[in-house]
């Protein structure tokens, strides 16, 4: 796994209330652990605690939690092969946040059976060659937001709607948040980025109770993975 960077500053150590994210390669086949690193050591780095006494729980849903002196920090945390993503932030807002690689699907079809008939009507308009990454934009976000409720994709996450882009530019440069409606009850950024070389995945962050300092819209690329 490569060496984790610190946090972007620019005034001072990270603002402990606002979600930071810290996202990019990890190792084929050991994702579990690359993704469980990175989220404690960006606890360590957060909360100014030692990194060796910063473990990774679960509640009784399975969400994962932190003991020792990240305890209490609210984190969610993703992966998918070679690529690793984690949320996290000491507000009282809950964080969701999902990754996956771009990559071959039958994206018309899995959009109709488990997005609805909008959300397929869309990626089925779009050249073929847009589809794929434009259906892991719905479905991460779906993913997110679930996380971020508390839910999942299981008890009602799977029937919550999810809007379709208010615009489509398939040229946006990586990393640019994708132009979303708002949702009534969450705040959330969806993105494009590139963790590692030519691979491309598809970012969704989302946080419970709408904060008041909202999401940036820029998640730069892996080596600044924050929102500051």
């Amino acid at each position: 796994m490569r060496r984790q960077v610190p946090f972007p500053r620019t005034d001072g150590p990270p603002d402990p209330t606002r979600p930071a994210v810290r996202w990019g390669p990890a190792p084929e086949g050991d994702e579990r652990a690359a993704t469980h690193a990175a989220l404690v050591a960006s606890a360590a780095e957060l909360t100014g605690g030692p990194a060796h006494l910063i473990r990774v729980a679960h509640d009784p849903a399975g969400r994962p939690r932190l003991t020792g002196p990240a305890a209490g920090v609210q984190v969610s945390l993703s992966h998918a092969p070679g690529v690793f993503a984690v949320a996290l932030s000491h507000g009282p807002a809950a964080l969701g946040v999902d990754i996956e690689i771009v990559r071959p699907l039958p994206a018309v079809a899995l959009a109709r059976r488990w997005l609805g008939d909008t959300p397929a009507d869309w990626i089925a308009g779009l050249p073929r060659h847009e589809r794929d990454e434009a259906f892991l934009a719905l479905w991460t976000r779906k993913e997110a937001i679930g996380k971020a409720l508390g839910h999942g994709l299981r008890r009602g996450g799977l029937t919550r709607p999810v809007a379709v882009p208010t615009d489509w530019p398939a040229t946006r440069p990586s990393g640019r948040r994708l132009p979303f409606p708002s949702d009534s009850d969450l705040d959330t950024v969806t993105a494009v980025v590139t963790p590692a070389g030519s691979t491309r995945a598809v970012l969704s962050v989302a946080v419970s109770g709408r904060p008041a300092d909202p999401l940036v819209a820029d998640l730069g690329d892996w080596r600044t993975p924050t929102f500051q």
